[in-house]
Order: C-alpha cells, then structure tokens, then sequence
C-alpha cells in the first residue's frame, strides 16, 4: 500500500502537465441529426483533406447509407481512387512519400474526434495563422509547429494573427461565418466517423432504460407477493 501511494505521488506532476496546457478550445456544437451538415462534411473532407489523411476504418457504402447520399453520387463526387462502393475509404498518398514531404505519415483521421475530442478538431482547424518561419508558411494555435499546410486556405483565406490573439483572415472564398460553419461541418462528419451508431446507441439505451423500469416495478410486485406472507 505504501509503494502504491509513493508511486501515485510521483505520477502526479506527470498527471497535471498531462491534463495542463493553456489552449483555448472553443465549443464545436456538432448535431449529428443534421444530415445536411454532414454531407457537406464528406464533401468537404473528401475534396480538401483526403489526399492525404485517410479514414481507413470506415466504408463508403456506410457512410452513403448513414447520410442518404446515392451510391452513384458517392463513386462521382467522393471517390477519387479505383476502390469499390463497399471498400474502406482510403488515401491515395503512398505512406513513404507522405513521410518526406511532411516529415511524419499523416495519420488516419477516423477516430481523431473521439481520442482528441470534436472541439479540439474544430479549434485545431480554426487555429491557422500565417507563421513565415515555417516550412509550410503557417502555424497553428492548438497544435504548435504544425507540420501541415493550411488546406483550407483556399476558403478561409490568409489568416493573421492580431496582437490580441484573434485570427483574422482575408481572401478567401468564404466569410468568417461561412468558414466556421465550413469547419463545423467537417468535424461533424469526423464525430460521425469515430462513432457511426452513436445516435442508434443512444436510441437504443431509452428502450434499455424503459425495459429496466418496467422490470423493476414487475420485479417489485412480485417481491411483495412472494414475501407477503413472511411479513
């Protein structure tokens, strides 16, 4: 018990620099009922973010039956290599070419949302600024010395950090508010993709719960039946 207690002391300082950190993340407020986001997702991340990151534990087919979207517009909008409808949605970058032009292999995005968390996704997205020291010419809030490009440049346009610490960008195709709802809609297909049947999890634990509450007043019933006699 003593070895155990010195050993939880000593993790502790490990634990606070762990859970520290003075990144602000700013609330996502992602709905996964909102189809319509959704497929703005997929298209979003197919066309911008899939060159390189893959989502290589989900299939297309499921996430064109997820988010009614045909299979004839998944294989012509969304589909950009010679997989088939049924197969996992991959990249295209080979690994090793990947790992020299960026420094690392990008990593797979499927359940980036679930480890990091959707507003971390969604800050970290938001957290681009212009940095020239950088070999990619941008940094980023959330994740310093990034060593990826800002893809999104094209629609948010070229973002300066201001002496305050707010970002303002100029140029791009979008405005400010249309570039976080942009960046919405990505992180919410990425919270898809980490958890497909969150939704049907959640419907499914109601009936759970009513089952147990119907159970339970059975179950007391019929404890007062068997037991009436003995009191």
């Amino acid at each position: 018990m003593k070895k155990l207690l010195i050993a939880l002391v000593t993790l502790l300082p490990t634990l606070a620099m762990a859970s520290g950190g003075n990144v602000h993340l700013e609330k996502a407020g992602i709905d996964l009922h909102d189809k319509a986001s959704l497929q703005r997702g997929v298209d979003l991340f197919q066309h911008y973010c899939s060159g390189c990151h893959s989502t290589q534990y989900q299939r297309y087919e499921r996430v064109a039956t997820d988010l009614d979207i045909s299979f004839d517009d998944m294989r012509n909008n969304y589909m950009f290599t010679d997989a088939k409808i049924g197969e996992l949605m991959q990249n295209a970058i080979p690994k090793k070419d990947a790992a020299k032009w960026f420094g690392t292999t990008p990593p797979d995005l499927t359940l980036v949302a679930r480890a990091r968390g959707e507003d971390w996704v969604y800050s970290y997205l938001k957290g681009f600024y212009q940095d020239p020291s950088r070999p990619f010419g941008v940094n980023n809030k959330v994740f310093p010395s990034v060593g990826m490009p800002h893809v999104l440049q094209e629609l948010q346009g070229l973002p300066v950090e201001q002496e305050d610490g707010t970002i303002v960008a100029t140029g791009g195709k979008l405005n400010a508010e249309e570039y976080d709802q942009a960046v919405r809609d990505i992180t919410g297909f990425l919270a898809y993709s980490a958890e497909p049947v969150k939704l049907e999890r959640q419907a499914l634990g109601w009936w759970v719960l009513g089952f147990l509450f119907v159970f339970f007043i059975v179950a007391y019933l019929l404890k007062k039946e068997y037991w009436k006699d003995v009191h």
